[in-house]
């Protein structure tokens, strides 16, 4: 597989690296660029997918960056890794829920090399935790396909701060909380990063 890994020490603008995966999703579809895979941090920002409404903002004074990407409201921010990719799905039998499903088990893994397990929710996208009697988010997944092409990506609190998510109502669901890895299990998260590309490089292979 010609796939380029990129991992970015400093934070990224949001609206740059979109146009980023944008512009690279142009020249894969023309054969000028390899299929990405991009780990990143993004600075304090709320973002809003094609689906989300207006009440699903609690707080009025906080700024919604709109996306084209599945999903709802979400935030990101320090402590979070973002994960975002470029694939081709042409090359993957154009399987968009098999690509999705392959997503879920690079988190699932991921997490399951730190002792912490997790699992996905078929009506409700993303991976959750049981932590305290309460199921939790962990992971949230936002992927949009142009042309058989998957981009987009997905993101797992680390270590982040948590408020922030008291301002919306995230990815539209009221009746859970979201969480972040230290606060369910206080250890280090030592090459998290390349862990979640050796497991994605695993999962995409056809």
């Amino acid at each position: 597989m010609n796939i380029q890994i990129k991992i970015s020490k400093k934070p990224v603008e949001y609206t740059k690296a979109i146009a980023f995966l944008e512009k690279r999703l142009i020249n894969l579809k023309n054969g000028k660029a390899p299929e990405l895979v991009w780990i990143l941090e993004h600075p304090d920002i709320y973002t809003g997918g094609i689906s989300y409404k207006n009440y699903e903002i609690l707080d009025k004074n906080i700024k919604i960056t709109n996306t084209n990407r599945g999903g709802k409201i979400t935030w990101h921010g320090p402590g979070q890794t973002i994960c975002y990719f470029v694939i081709d799905l042409n090359k993957r039998n154009k399987d968009i829920r098999k690509f999705i499903l392959n997503i879920e088990k690079v988190i699932i893994k991921t997490l399951d090399e730190y002792n912490i397990k997790s699992f996905p929710d078929r009506k409700n996208i993303g991976i959750w935790v049981k932590h305290k009697n309460k199921i939790k988010k962990i992971a949230a997944i936002g992927i949009k396909v142009k042309n058989w092409i998957a981009y987009h990506g997905f993101s797992i609190n680390i270590k982040n701060e948590l408020k922030s998510y008291k301002k919306i109502i995230p990815c539209g669901i009221t009746t859970r909380e979201v969480t972040n890895l230290k606060n369910l299990k206080d250890q280090k998260y030592n090459y998290f990063n390349k862990k979640v590309i050796k497991n994605f490089i695993k999962y995409l292979k056809v």
